[in-house]
């Protein structure tokens, strides 16, 4: 039998990043993470090699541990801006992270290729999934399960849809291993993936009209220039976020909302003539927008139902399918919709979403919090409240109200407060309070913040409250 404090199931973003914030905050505490996977890195070990992060790497991954040299890209479709790791690159760090700074603690015990279950009489149980052998745990503190939050990726995820003979339908993943072409390509999905897939296919050489990109719904995008840390970006990041606030505050309703991030600049979109129904926090460099505007052959009849060799069945119709043509499966879902519950719960820990978009320090928050009040489940449930994630336009009222209120509890405990500002997960914290008090400008958008983060909230407050108030989940 096995003895350790915390048992946590998922060697993922989510759950090195809970694990490393723990152990930094604490002088004993033993750790026991398990896995499935062969390597830790959760979801980035099965992504496709073209992937990359979505946000700068300045504020992703652990916090002990720097992802990526702080360069700020001069050549591609993200010059300008900070670099973006590389899937295989965060695989690599996540390996760095557990052999270089979780094991040599002596206080984390690793297994990969191991299913966690729950025993008998709350009994943990870890099994190898190449042995079969099954190993008891005692867990003295609790069981922290990462898994709430798992994304679906297109290399291990099955096809909602039918799929007859003869259709030559592959994850991105295989797209660097076609034989040579000519190809003709049909790209299913309108999430971040297919934006992902397009773009590769261009820059590798197939042209504009080779691509079908079959697009269920449009997405609003983040704007890249405005997610970048640093004072060198402070106009770009820290006033995006002002116009943010001023957007909040005035916005009549949600389509109104959306206008207005809009016109400021925060957010963006592909089809300037379509008014996008989605928004899933996909954020791109307007290099990129620019690029996918140049597919034409956009097919917006819904979502695949069936594939045949000469044609797609989809919600509101059919249409050809090209012959002979590569169909790449992007419909994964990223965040699948599960309802929100308690992060503390007795002997379990379930980290969610702390705060909009960043899930590896909200998983860090969430460690410290474990850390310092472990005995006081009501003041870490009230420091830790799940943000829903927004999986349609009306929900965006709620998640920014549920986010601004965390960043308000926060605020108000200070131990907290300087944790956060010391993070390197945080990203903006530390510029904002760095500000140069002789800069007018920079002192302008401060001010901005304070005028208009009230009537945010009270704003917020209405539109959520008009929309059914907040979902959780």
């Amino acid at each position: 039998m096995l003895e350790t404090d915390y048992l946590v199931v998922g060697a993922g973003a989510t759950g090195l990043a809970f694990v490393d914030t723990l152990l930094a905050e604490t002088d004993d505490v033993h750790v026991t993470l398990v896995d499935r996977r062969s390597a830790p890195g959760g979801h980035w070990v099965d992504a496709y090699s073209f992937v990359t992060l979505h946000q700068p790497s300045a504020f992703y991954g652990v916090g002990s541990l720097e992802l990526g040299t702080g360069r700020i890209d001069t050549t591609g479709l993200n010059r300008g801006m900070q670099e973006l790791a590389s899937g295989p690159a965060i695989v690599d760090y996540y390996d760095r992270v557990v052999r270089t700074v979780l094991l040599p603690t002596g206080r984390v015990g690793y297994h990969p290729l191991s299913a966690y279950e729950p025993g008998p009489d709350g009994a943990h149980r870890v099994t190898s999934l190449l042995s079969g052998a099954a190993t008891e745990v005692r867990v003295r503190r609790k069981l922290v399960d990462t898994t709430h939050s798992s994304p679906s990726v297109p290399a291990t995820h099955r096809p909602r849809f039918a799929v007859a003979d003869g259709v030559h339908l592959v994850p991105p993943n295989d797209l660097p291993r076609l034989p040579p072409g000519p190809h003709r390509f049909v790209v299913l999905g309108g999430g971040k993936t297919a934006m992902d897939t397009c773009t590769w296919l261009l820059q590798h050489g197939a042209a504009p009209e080779a691509i079908t990109w079959v697009v269920p719904r449009d997405s609003w995008l983040i704007n890249r220039i405005t997610t970048q840390p640093g004072p060198g970006f402070f106009a770009e990041s820290i006033g995006a976020q002002a116009d943010q606030l001023e957007a909040l505050a005035s916005a009549d309703d949600v389509p109104d909302l959306f206008a207005r991030l809009e016109r400021c600049g925060v957010l963006t979109r592909i089809d300037r003539d379509r008014t996008p129904s989605m928004f899933h926090l996909a954020t791109v460099a307007p290099g990129e927008v620019e690029l996918l505007r140049q597919v034409h052959d956009v097919v917006r009849l819904g979502r695949v139902r069936e594939l045949h060799p000469d044609r797609m069945v989809l919600d509101g119709g059919e249409v050809p399918l090209p012959p002979g043509a590569v169909v790449v499966d992007c419909t994964a879902s990223a965040v699948e919709p599960r309802p929100g519950q308690p992060v503390f719960q007795g002997d379990r820990v379930v980290p969610q979403l702390l705060r909009l978009p960043q899930p590896a320090f909200s998983a860090a928050l969430t460690g410290w919090v474990e850390a310092h009040h472990g005995d006081d489940q009501e003041l870490q449930n009230e420091l830790c409240a799940p943000v829903p994630f927004p999986h349609a336009l009306d929900d965006y009222p709620a998640t920014m109200l549920a986010t601004m209120r965390n960043q308000h509890r926060w605020s108000q405990h200070p131990e907290l407060r300087r944790w956060i500002r010391a993070s390197r997960l945080d990203g903006f914290g530390a510029v904002i309070a760095g500000a140069d008090r002789e800069d007018p400008a920079q002192q302008a958008v401060l001010a901005r913040f304070r005028e208009h983060t009230p009537g945010a909230v009270a704003n917020l407050t209405r539109l959520t409250t008009a929309l059914g108030g907040v979902r959780r989940g």
